[in-house]
């Protein structure tokens, strides 16, 4: 792991595309703002592991657990207390 030292304002960069900048500092939390082409998905690591652990389950998926996808459940028959009462002649 490279490890590198910087202040508020400073800027590392990682390849030709993106910036890493101190953005603040306050007491034991550092925030940084990273630019980076739009291709390059950019994530907290806990966000991160979570998303692959989703993109895991996912694939895990046997096709009889879809079985009922897509399917329309068939309309209800109207309710006879929601029916308009027709006026007797």
């Amino acid at each position: 792991m490279l490890v590198l030292s910087r202040q508020r304002d400073e800027t590392i960069m990682i390849g030709d595309d993106i910036e890493v900048t101190v953005v603040d500092i306050r007491g034991d939390k550092v925030r940084l703002g990273i630019n980076a082409p739009k291709e390059i998905s950019v994530h907290r690591k806990e966000v991160y592991d979570a998303i692959r652990r989703e993109n895991r389950a996912a694939a895990q998926v046997k096709p009889e657990d879809l079985s009922g996808i897509g399917k329309v459940a068939p309309p209800k028959a109207p309710h006879p207390h929601n029916q308009e009462k027709k006026p007797q002649s």
